[in-house]
């Protein structure tokens, strides 16, 4: 479900003590600032348009759109097609973005997405198994994820206000514990369009980085 973000603002602090007369009253904290507005729900045709960089060599790797094809009451299936490639990749999320299938099946999901309503300082845990079906591979996943700050990010595809997102995560080899990856990613996710507008990556192996990628938006809009 897409969802109109309920943030309230913070009030100010109730009664003080009474301090001695030379020292100065505290400041009140700071507010927030009102909510976001969200986008409608989905729907079908709905697309956003990323460029991938390699951070390391800072070269452009590709450019992909994702496209909305399938909208039900628990899921989003979206088509993914890269410019330059003649076929398409297909992946399925839940409706708070977390994905669900693709490449790799994950159960319950990979707990990359989001949870409203979403505040500075709001964490969850992330925990789950993949299976890669071209390969074999089981993983076993667990991390957390944490709002850690509200700010205004511009793109190619315009000026957006969004929530920043810091995830953590191990994943471990279900057949071999002693391969360990870590992934650190970084997601600015924008109400507005009910995307996100920049994700970093940080892949690690071994205590060793071994890639690290950003997509940005540059696109996007409804049929």
């Amino acid at each position: 479900m897409l969802r109109r973000c309920l943030l309230a603002t913070i009030g100010l602090l109730a009664s003080m003590s009474v301090l001695h007369a030379q020292t100065p009253p505290s400041p009140p904290p700071a507010a927030e600032g009102p909510p976001v507005e969200a986008m409608e729900e989905p729907l079908l045709g709905d697309h956003w348009t990323y460029e991938l960089r390699d951070e390391i060599t800072g070269d452009l790797k590709s450019t992909m759109t994702h496209t909305i094809t399938d909208v039900s009451a628990t899921e989003v299936s979206i088509r993914i097609a890269t410019v330059g490639k003649n076929d398409s990749g297909f992946q399925t999320y839940n409706r708070s973005w977390d994905m669900v299938g693709g490449l790799w099946r994950f159960t319950p999901n990979d707990g990359m997405g989001i949870r409203t309503p979403l505040e500075i300082g709001k964490s969850w845990p992330v925990k789950s198994t993949a299976f890669n079906s071209s390969n074999g591979t089981s993983l076993k996943i667990s991390g957390t994820s944490k709002v850690t700050a509200r700010e205004t990010v511009t793109t190619r595809a315009g000026t957006f206000e969004v929530y920043k997102i810091e995830t953590s995560i191990e994943s471990r080899n279900a057949n071999d514990a002693t391969k360990k990856f870590l992934t650190e990613q970084q997601t600015w996710y924008a109400p507005a369009i009910d995307h996100w507008v920049k994700r970093a990556t940080v892949n690690r192996f071994e205590g060793r980085v071994r890639d690290r990628a950003q997509v940005e938006l540059v696109e996007y809009g409804r049929r």
